[in-house]
């Protein structure tokens, strides 16, 4: 009951289970794997997509015929296996032009480039079926404030979405745009740190309905922030376009870590969430395995991500489903019909009311909520001794 299928829409990039384990102190420890051979092992263990950004699958430089060689074999193989490319993101952070920004640069050809750049990159996801576009400003951040650019870079952000969106809508694209957030690094400071700085600013943009947000684990939780309640806000304003599952933590690097592999009854929660909340898009393990492990482990790294969102899935329903926990939470939400009669909206009538209202406040500061009990209920599910 714990075998992925391609409708449980999970998803790896390329980078992910590509990763080669370099990191700031240390060379590579695994080869490059041809992505070819990527999509095939991910259809062996029940993946429904493959994402990438456009120089995973295409080295910066690659002369156009070779690039059409490369994506015609990567076609090749998602029509052999039936794999989707539900998202592409442009490489906006690894050239060196990036160092002080893409999109907010202070050097106008940088940002026609990262313009240019993210074009491309959605040319390439349109021929290969995708619908949803990824903006991560990794670069879009600061070190040093004596510049002043911080009053600019707003503006700047805004012109290139504006410019993408228009585009997209020129060509027919069906792109939803999915906008990330972090807090730091690799920048000092990332401009659109958390959830609530893209949704403030989509509503400034020309095209608001095409932008959504690709809120991510770790990004949040390494600031020290509740995901769960960074995913429930998207959700109730309805840009949850894209989801980043792995695992992190706080006060770290960004980890990347295997889904559930620390912060287990926060991925609990989380699974609860999207699977409740209506949610039908891909649920995206960006992740990579440790640094210690050969190609084996990779796979190893990728089955367990994806094994452990569905034993949380079935715990989680199982959970919901216990009628001491239902007994629990109808006591928790209970409702008073004559306390429910001042709620609800505005009229001068009901303020009034309001107002000349006796509140039973001895019973209010006395009651308990029971909530050690019903968190215990939630320990004992994901320790298996219940249910």
């Amino acid at each position: 009951m714990y075998e992925p299928r391609p409708e449980h829409k999970f998803t790896f990039g390329l980078w992910t289970v590509g990763n080669v384990g370099r990191d700031p102190f240390g060379d590579a420890v695994r080869e490059r794997l041809d992505p070819v051979y990527v999509v095939h092992k991910l259809a062996e263990l029940g993946v429904y997509g493959v994402n990438l950004h456009d120089e995973d699958l295409i080295p910066r430089g690659t002369p156009p015929a070779e690039r059409d060689r490369i994506v015609h074999r990567f076609k090749k193989a998602l029509e052999e296996t039936g794999l989707k490319v539900p998202m592409v993101t442009a490489n906006l952070f690894s050239d060196p032009a990036f160092k002080d920004g893409a999109l907010t640069s202070p050097d106008p050809w940088v940002r026609a480039y990262a313009l240019r750049k993210s074009l491309e990159t959605m040319d390439l996801g349109a021929e290969l079926g995708a619908e949803i576009y990824v903006v991560w400003p990794g670069r879009e951040g600061a070190e040093v404030e004596a510049t002043g650019k911080v009053r600019k870079v707003w503006g700047w952000m805004r012109e290139a979405l504006d410019f993408m969106a228009a585009y997209a809508e020129d060509q027919g694209y069906p792109y939803r745009f999915a906008l990330e957030p972090k807090p730091n690094e690799p920048r000092g400071d990332i401009y659109f740190a958390t959830v609530g700085s893209f949704l403030a600013f989509i509503q400034t943009l020309a095209r608001p309905e095409r932008f959504g947000l690709n809120p991510e684990f770790a990004h949040e939780t390494m600031s020290g922030l509740n995901f769960v309640h960074a995913v429930a806000q998207v959700l109730e304003a309805g840009k949850l376009f894209h989801i980043d599952l792995n695992d992190q933590r706080m006060n770290r690097f960004d980890q990347d870590l295997r889904f559930g592999s620390e912060n287990l009854k926060a991925a609990f929660f989380l699974v609860d969430l999207l699977e409740h909340s209506g949610y039908e898009g891909p649920r995206h393990f960006d992740a990579h395995a440790l640094r210690t492990e050969d190609e084996e482990g990779v796979w190893a790294f990728a089955k367990g991500c994806m094994r452990t969102y569905l034993i949380l899935k079935e715990r989680a329903q199982a959970f919901r489903e216990d009628p001491e926990v239902r007994d629990l939470l109808a006591a928790y939400y209970r409702e008073d019909p004559e306390a429910v009669a001042y709620l609800g909206p505005y009229s001068r009538e009901r303020a009034e009311a309001l107002k000349r209202a006796e509140f039973p406040l001895e019973a209010m500061r006395k009651r308990g909520y029971d909530l050690e009990r019903l968190d215990q209920l939630v320990v004992e599910y994901l320790l298996g001794v219940r249910g």
